[in-house]
C-alpha cells in the first residue's frame, strides 16, 4: 500500500505520466523508497481501477501520445487517510547487513571486498543526494512548507548514508583494516 500512496502523493503534487513517475522516484524518492518500472505501471493501473486516479491521453506532436495520470478526489482522500494514520514501522530488510551477519565465514580479502563495495555504493548514493541538494532551492518552513518537508527528507537520506559510512569505517577499524591498507 505504501507504494500506491507515494504515487498518489506525487500525483497530488502534479499530474504525471508513468515515465514522469519513474523519474520522480529516481531523482527525489530513491533515498527512501525504490520502485521499478513494472511496479509503478502496475500500481498506476490499480489506482485507476480503484478510482484513485484517472488518465488523460495527450496527443503527441511528432511523438507518441502521452497518458497523463491525475489524482482524483477519492485518491486525495486515500492519500490524506494514509498521511494522518499512525506510522507503521516496516521491518528492515538489508541484504548487505544479512551478509555481514554471516560474514565470519569469509577470508579477509573477501570480507574487505564486501565492505569496500558497500562503501563505494554508499558514497556514490550519498554524493548523488548531495548533488540534488546543491541543485535545489531550500524553502523555509514558514514559506513553502511542503517543499521544505521534501528537502528535509533529502537531508535525512544524506544523514543515513553518512551514518552508514561511519559504521562501515568502524567495522573496518575493528577488523584492523587500517593495518591492511
Amino acid at each position: 500500500m505504501t507504494l500506491s500512496r507515494i504515487i498518489l502523493g506525487f500525483l497530488a503534487l502534479r499530474s504525471m505520466t508513468g515515465y514522469d513517475l519513474m523519474r520522480a522516484f529516481a531523482t527525489s524518492a530513491a533515498y527512501f523508497w525504490h520502485a521499478d518500472k513494472a511496479q509503478i505501471y502496475r500500481t498506476l493501473g490499480r489506482l485507476v481501477e480503484e478510482g484513485f486516479a484517472c488518465t488523460e491521453v495527450v496527443p503527441g506532436t511528432n511523438a507518441p501520445d502521452r497518458i497523463v495520470h491525475h489524482v482524483t478526489g477519492r485518491g486525495r482522500d486515500a492519500l490524506r487517510a494514509w498521511l494522518v494514520a499512525p506510522p507503521t514501522q516496516q521491518a528492515p530488510r538489508d541484504p548487505f547487513i544479512a551478509r555481514m551477519f554471516f560474514a565470519g565465514e569469509l577470508n579477509d580479502d573477501e570480507l574487505f571486498a564486501l565492505i569496500d563495495a558497500r562503501v563505494a555504493d554508499a558514497t556514490a548514493e550519498r554524493d548523488a543526494l548531495l548533488a540534488i541538494r546543491t541543485k535545489t532551492v531550500r524553502p523555509t518552513p514558514g514559506g513553502d512548507r511542503s517543499g521544505w518537508l521534501r528537502s528535509m527528507t533529502l537531508d535525512q537520506g544524506i544523514r543515513e548514508h553518512d551514518e552508514n559510512l561511519e559504521w562501515l569505517a568502524a567495522v573496518r577499524a575493528g577488523l584492523g583494516a587500517e593495518q591492511r591498507s
